[in-house]
């Protein structure tokens, strides 16, 4: 399990590494309220030579409720849609998956695809007809991000920016 900087984990996000690992969420992420991450044993995406059960670029959104399960690759720039489901999957940089989507069954789906409201994209034949992002979808994920972006600079201000060898936290 890796998590670099700036990334926002809400209240009651499970990241499940129990069976599927390792995962690697990027930097400057987000994972909503009740986001699920889990994997399959032994089940794998390559990136730069490396396994990984989930790997999830940067500046991604992944809404309330959503399911991220592996094996899966989120590219850069991704939004994933309020109770969306994604696995076993290949999510180009720039997508929007948009509420209540599924996107499964070894699909790849392209950069900067649109997956409207309610689609079930588990063909390769669905993921290629899929259209570009329309501008305003793609404003709303960027403004998402945006929004989302702000909370870890405010976890310093809530927790303290260090940890003393006990465990509590204080400001330095």
């Amino acid at each position: 399990m890796r998590i670099k900087n700036n990334v926002y984990v809400a209240p009651n996000v499970s990241i499940r590494a129990d069976e599927g690992t390792p995962f690697y969420i990027s930097s400057n992420t987000n994972l909503q309220d009740g986001v699920i991450l889990h994997g399959l044993l032994n089940k794998f995406v390559s990136v730069d030579d490396k396994e990984y059960s989930i790997y999830i670029g940067k500046k991604v959104s992944v809404a309330h409720g959503a399911l991220i399960h592996g094996p899966c690759y989120i590219g850069n720039k991704v939004f994933v849609g309020f109770k969306a489901i994604v696995y076993n999957a290949i999510i180009g940089e720039g997508t929007v998956i948009s509420y209540n989507a599924v996107v499964t069954n070894d699909v790849r789906v392209s950069a900067n695809r649109f997956v409207p409201p309610g689609a079930n994209i588990d063909t390769q034949e669905k993921a290629n007809a899929l259209i570009r992002v329309p501008k305003d979808e793609e404003e709303f994920a960027r403004e998402v991000q945006r929004v989302n972006q702000e909370f870890p600079a405010s976890y310093n201000l809530l927790f303290g920016s260090h940890r003393c060898s006990c465990g509590m936290p204080y400001n330095h």
